[in-house]
C-alpha cells in the first residue's frame, strides 16, 4: 500500500499527514513525501520522519514543478498494490485504507474506491464515521457517462483509494492547473469499476486560504479547467472506448450550461457585473458552435436584452427559490450517495 504525499511549503500539515497514515491498522503501508522545493522547511520535517521511520521515504525536488510532476514523482516510485494520493494539507480518517483495501480485494474488478471526505476549515477536527454501512460498485464506464451528463467532479482527493495496476495501464496524472485529479479519476473509471463505501468518512480535506484552489481558482475558471479535464481524458487513452466522441459532446455541453446558469445569476443580483456575464458568454460560445441548443440560453438572452437586475421580480425570485431547492438535494444525495 503506498500513500504518495506531495509537498510544498506546508511544514504546519505534514507532520499530521504523514502520521494520519503511519497510523492505519490492518494494513501495510509505504509513505512517500515528493517535496517540491519548500521553502518553510518542510523538506527537513520529512526527512527527520524518513530517519525515524522505515516505512517513510522522501523524494526532494530542487526546482519546484508543480503538484502534477511532484505526485508523478512519488508515483514512478510506489511499489504498493494500491495507491493514495495525499495533498499535505490533508489527512486520511481511522480506518480509512482498511476499509478501501478490503472492498478492492473482494471485487478486483474495481481500480478505484471513494468515501466521504469532512471539509474543515480550522483545526477543529469533526469526528468521523468510522463504522461503514455498504458500498455502491458501477460500471466505471456508467459512472464516467454519468459524470459527463452532470459535467462535474463528486471526488475532493484524499477520500480516493486507486489500484495500481490499472494506473499503471493508463498513466499517471496530465499537465491541468487544477482539475488533474478530476481527469486522473475519469480516466481510470473509463478502464475500470469503481466503487463508493457508504455511511463513513475516509479522509479530513483542509478548506483554507493558502490552498491552491483557494488562492487561484474562481467559478470562471473552474468552468474553464472543468473543459479543459473532459477535452484532455478523450484526447487519450478514454478516447478510444466506444462513444467516446458523444460522451465528449455531452460532457462540454454539461460544462456549456454551467456557464449559461452562472451568467444567468449574474441578473438575479441588483447591480450587475456585465463584464463578468460577458466573459461567461465568452465561455459558452468557445465551448459550442451553437449555444442556442443549450438548455437556459433563451433565458440568459431575454435577461441579457432585458439588461437590469431584477433581485426582487416574483418570476426570479422563484426560480432562485427552485434552483436552491435542486442544488440542496443534490448534496444531499453527494452526502450520501457519494455522486450529485
Amino acid at each position: 500500500m503506498s500513500v504518495v504525499i506531495p509537498c510544498f511549503d506546508y511544514a504546519d500539515y505534514l507532520s499530521d499527514a504523514v502520521t494520519s497514515v503511519l497510523s492505519q491498522v490492518g494494513v501495510s503501508v509505504e509513505v512517500i513525501v515528493v517535496d517540491d522545493a519548500s521553502t518553510d522547511g518542510s523538506l527537513a520535517i520529512a526527512r527527520r520522519w524518513a530517519a525515524t521511520d522505515r516505512r517513510v521515504s522522501v523524494v526532494a525536488h530542487h526546482h519546484n514543478r508543480g503538484p502534477v510532476d511532484t505526485f508523478n514523482d512519488g508515483l514512478r516510485v510506489a511499489s504498493g498494490e494500491y495507491l493514495v494520493r495525499l495533498d499535505a494539507d490533508d489527512m486520511l480518517t481511522p480506518g480509512s485504507l482498511h476499509r478501501a483495501v478490503a472492498l478492492a480485494r473482494a471485487h478486483p474488478e474495481v481500480g478505484l474506491v471513494y468515501g466521504h471526505p469532512l471539509h474543515v476549515a480550522d483545526e477543529h477536527l469533526p469526528a468521523p464515521r468510522i463504522s461503514p454501512t455498504g458500498w455502491t460498485i458501477w460500471s466505471g464506464r456508467e459512472w464516467l457517462a454519468d459524470r459527463c451528463r452532470d459535467g462535474l467532479n463528486v471526488i475532493t482527493s484524499p477520500e480516493v483509494l486507486m489500484r495500481k495496476s490499472v494506473v499503471d495501464r493508463v498513466g499517471g496524472q496530465m499537465p491541468l492547473a487544477h482539475t488533474h485529479d478530476m481527469e486522473m479519476w475519469f480516466r481510470i473509471a473509463a478502464f475500470a469499476d469503481v466503487a463508493y463505501i457508504r455511511g463513513v468518512d475516509q479522509a479530513w480535506h483542509r478548506d483554507h486560504p493558502r490552498s491552491l484552489s483557494s488562492r487561484e481558482v474562481d467559478p470562471l475558471r473552474d468552468l474553464y479547467e472543468r473543459r479543459d479535464a473532459f477535452d484532455v481524458l478523450f484526447s487519450g487513452p478514454a478516447g478510444q472506448i466506444p462513444a467516446a466522441a458523444e460522451l465528449h459532446r455531452t460532457a462540454v455541453r454539461a460544462v456549456a450550461e454551467y456557464g449559461i446558469a452562472m451568467a444567468t445569476g449574474c441578473y438575479d443580483r441588483r447591480v450587475v457585473d456585465q463584464d463578468l456575464v460577458d466573459r461567461y458568454v465568452a465561455f459558452v460560445r468557445d465551448a459550442v458552435e451553437d449555444p442556442t441548443s443549450l438548455d437556459g440560453w433563451r433565458t440568459l438572452s431575454r435577461r441579457m436584452r432585458r439588461g437590469r437586475g431584477s433581485a426582487t421580480h416574483p418570476l426570479y425570485v422563484g426560480r432562485r427559490l427552485a434552483r436552491k431547492v435542486r442544488t440542496d438535494a443534490s448534496w444531499r444525495r453527494w452526502h450520501r450517495d457519494g455522486t450529485f
